[in-house]
């Protein structure tokens, strides 16, 4: 009795570590693993085990960037598991990385935490931190605003947007011919198997009054979509490039 209310309090209960073939990936991957589950002093019942895909990402309250926890994708991976004293168990898995995972530029953190569900107990967990890349079709993009059109990336940020949710944001500082008329462009992306949908937000320079006072009522910037299929984003990067550019110039009015 004295051991399950050790037990109880995580001293000397079960612990969870979970294993994975490798740490780094790209959005849309399987990824494969293993938990594994030791046992403790004493018996225990697990109701369910499941990894959470987490990241962080800067909220607005109260007039405060704020960053919290934000949880992307959920596995339930088994349930309704018992775990003798001093028992190992492993449990593998495969699951797929949702496309709209962030890719891990800057500091931006992304693990999967694995938890045990054990009733009238203290749930053990574990951290595990992974690297995601760019998605091939997301690296065609960038590379054709930053190589082609001469923007470069100044900031990428996980924000939470009210329209589309927890969104990873780049920031460009514009070059070239744009320098002149654009403060900052901005690019947010939605993956789909087949294809990606760019939504842009172009900040234009003030040009005269009425310049002027658009840009003092925040009224400056200017939002659109462009979209890719599959088969533009495996040919030329110029042909990529030269509709965004088609996109950029309608805002050179």
């Amino acid at each position: 009795m004295f051991k399950k209310l050790l037990a109880s309090v995580g001293v000397g209960a079960a612990k969870v570590d979970t294993q994975l073939e490798k740490d780094q990936f790209i959005p849309g991957e399987t990824v494969h693993g293993k938990v594994v589950i030791q046992g403790g002093d004493v018996e225990q019942s697990i109701d369910s085990i499941h990894i959470f895909l987490m990241t962080e990402a800067i909220r607005e309250v109260d007039d405060k960037k704020v960053k919290e926890k934000v949880t992307l994708q959920k596995y339930p991976i088994a349930d309704q598991e018992m775990i003798k004293e001093g028992e190992t168990k492993e449990i593998p898995f495969s699951i797929q990385l949702p496309y709209h995972v962030p890719a891990s530029h800057g500091r931006l953190p992304i693990w999967f935490e694995t938890g045990l569900d054990i009733p009238m107990a203290l749930d053990p967990e574990d951290r595990d931190p992974i690297k995601i890349a760019p998605h091939p079709y997301i690296d065609q993009v960038l590379q054709a605003l930053e190589s082609h059109l001469g923007f470069h990336l100044r900031k990428v940020e996980m924000e939470y947007s009210k329209r589309y949710g927890y969104v990873q944001e780049f920031e460009f500082a514009p070059g070239g011919e744009y320098r002149s008329y654009l403060d900052e462009l901005e690019a947010i992306f939605f993956l789909h198997e087949d294809r990606i949908d760019v939504m842009l937000e172009v900040d234009r320079r003030a040009r005269g009054l009425g310049g002027l006072f658009a840009e003092a009522l925040e009224m400056d910037e200017s939002r659109a979509r462009v979209t890719f299929t599959d088969q533009e984003l495996n040919g030329s990067l110029e042909t990529v490039a030269r509709k965004l550019q088609q996109t950029i110039d309608q805002y050179k009015k």
